[in-house]
């Protein structure tokens, strides 16, 4: 918000604009956020190690470190950054109730051209006070990023946002998400039917169905965001929006013949073609 004595827009009108009760504004926590915060970027950095532990494994390590946390504060911090385990599970995490579920349609696919398959997918990113969440959209084949959006919250909006920029480039066969409610909304969804695209979804906890935007996020989290101390949310734009640079035009990829993703992306005379047809 707006420090208070702004003369453009009253608290009163602010507080309407964002949807908060008034009296929150004024309200004051007695209770100290920062060791919350500090829990939150522990369970960060140990899940990008190890994103196939759990609630009581991320819970002991952090008790292992001197931190003494119980099984719900780490349930519940994990929830709001989004995390889950990446592992089979018998009960996959569920869509919005009213948004379309859509079939997984990757298994036994060869990847073998850019704009094949594009996926998607969202990962906490701290800041000195506080924290946003980073969506991303990137190619499979090439793995080159076409669009990425930083929020202070996991609404569809910015992921949507997200997709509108990337369907500016180009657009893919085969879009595949997880089945999270931001990635289920209408105005996600329709967006993808009414560029013809083919939806395939998996469920959160799968190991295999996301891979390549896991590595990304470990990648963007061990060469960018761990060695940075963001102290806004602009400075975090700033210097996620070089990174990213950095990592489609000038970042080699053993996996691509020690190519970059742009040069994969853009310039193999398979996808020039593909482009040149479209």
């Amino acid at each position: 918000m707006i420090e208070p004595g702004n003369d453009k827009i009253t608290v009163s009108r602010q507080c309407d604009l964002l949807g908060l009760c008034r009296t929150s504004y004024y309200y004051e926590s007695v209770r100290d956020d920062s060791y919350n915060q500090l829990i939150m970027n522990l369970i960060d950095e140990q899940f990008t190690k190890t994103p196939f532990y759990g609630v009581p494994r991320i819970t002991e390590c952090l008790r292992n470190k001197g931190h003494e946390v119980n099984h719900k504060r780490i349930r519940r911090l994990m929830r709001k950054m989004g995390l889950e385990a990446i592992y089979p599970k018998k009960k996959l995490s569920k869509a919005h109730p009213d948004h379309k579920k859509y079939p997984y349609l990757l298994r036994d696919v060869v990847i073998d051209h850019s704009d094949q398959v594009w996926s998607v997918d969202l990962t906490y990113i701290r800041l000195q006070h506080g924290f946003v969440y980073l969506c991303a959209i990137m190619d499979w084949y090439s793995r080159y990023v076409l669009a990425w959006d930083i929020s202070i919250t996991m609404d569809a909006a910015f992921c949507t946002r997200t997709l509108e920029k990337a369907l500016k480039i180009s657009k893919p066969e085969i879009f595949n998400s997880d089945q999270g409610s931001q990635f289920t909304s209408a105005d996600f969804t329709g967006l993808l039917e009414k560029e013809g695209i083919r939806i395939s979804m998996d469920g959160r906890g799968r190991v295999f169905d996301n891979i390549f935007v896991e590595r990304l996020w470990r990648t963007v989290k061990y060469e960018e965001v761990y060695l940075h101390n963001y102290l806004t949310v602009s400075e975090a734009r700033s210097s996620l929006n070089k990174y990213f640079l950095f990592y489609d035009t000038e970042r080699i990829h053993k996996s691509l013949g020690y190519k970059t993703p742009y040069e994969v992306y853009f310039k193999e005379p398979f996808n020039q073609q593909l482009k040149q047809a479209a």
